[in-house]
């Protein structure tokens, strides 16, 4: 808890009070309150509990622990790519996905102000390093520094503690109201269609079954044989089942670059002939492949 800066320490301590008091229905997210990750999981789980952690692996412990019964980390960004680091968590963790959120996202810059009411020039603005990459193009036309936060409402928190008016925090408005700050220009983030993806893991799979009439996703991780052709072979096995992948990252795995994980998504989930021949085939060709889980789709794909 004492992680986070002073001025979010006594929300942190009443969301966290709250959510003992009813863990299964606790959702925890990483960051200070009001931060992105703070609304995604409202609007995914209106009815759950937001607890706030300090990083991404505290936010997955809480559900090892008992202390929380899912939780919602953000995956991927329309316009900054992946989430650091996850790719790596996820499987780690031992959780499920259970379900996908898309949120568009709206970033603020935020300071105190002068003596006399004015905001500015800023040296440098505190943030994510997800959020100041959307907001890059913002930053450097304003000759303005972007400086690493763990996250944007603890950004927020941090700029309100220090009450220099020359630095200022990019955040979620959310973030501004609870620490205090007054938002000098709204919609900073380089792109108008600016959407995360979070994904909701909980301890148990979803039972495949259940999405019948409805679009699944499911998602999987997979290491192939060192032999030549091999990707394209284990590839092949979705296009020959009419599967349709709609995402197909890789990343290494160990110092020495030579085992090369892939993370991908398909449309679908075990129990449809075509994913079960598709990932059987799969598998022939693996040398390891690991479901993460399959859950509804959230919205259509073009």
């Amino acid at each position: 808890m004492h992680s986070f800066p002073t001025p979010a320490l006594a929300l942190v301590e009443r969301m966290r009070a709250a959510a003992a008091e009813d863990p299964s229905r606790a959702i925890a997210f990483q960051g200070a309150p009001g931060a992105n990750s703070h609304r995604a999981a409202c609007e995914a789980a209106p009815d759950h509990l937001p607890l706030p952690c300090f990083g991404f692996e505290d936010a997955l412990e809480a559900v090892k622990d008992g202390r929380a019964g899912s939780a919602i980390i953000p995956i991927e960004n329309s316009q900054h790519g992946r989430v650091a680091d996850i790719h790596f968590l996820l499987p780690q963790s031992g959780l499920c996905i259970v379900g996908e959120h898309f949120m568009r996202i709206t970033h603020a810059l935020m300071a105190v102000p002068h003596d006399d009411g004015t905001f500015g020039p800023f040296e440098a603005a505190y943030s994510h390093p997800q959020a100041l990459g959307q907001s890059r193009l913002f930053l450097r036309e304003r000759g303005i520094v972007p400086l690493s936060h763990a996250d944007t409402a603890g950004a927020a928190a941090f700029v309100a503690e220090k009450a220099n008016p020359r630095l200022a925090a990019i955040a979620p408005r959310l973030a501004g109201e609870l620490y205090g700050l007054e938002v000098v220009e709204d919609r900073v983030e380089d792109a108008p269609d600016n959407t995360t993806r979070f994904v909701i893991l909980a301890p148990e799979p979803l039972d495949p079954a259940r999405f019948s009439g409805d679009t699944a996703m499911t998602t999987f991780v997979f290491e192939i044989r060192n032999v030549p052709a091999a990707l394209y072979k284990a590839l092949g096995c979705f296009a020959t089942n009419g599967v349709n992948m709609t995402k197909l990252e890789s990343y290494q795995q160990g110092a020495s670059f030579a085992a090369t994980m892939f993370y991908a998504d398909i449309v679908g989930a075990p129990g449809d002939p075509r994913v079960d021949s598709a990932l059987e085939e799969l598998a022939f060709h693996c040398k390891e492949l690991r479901l993460l889980g399959s859950y509804r789709q959230a919205r259509a794909r073009g």
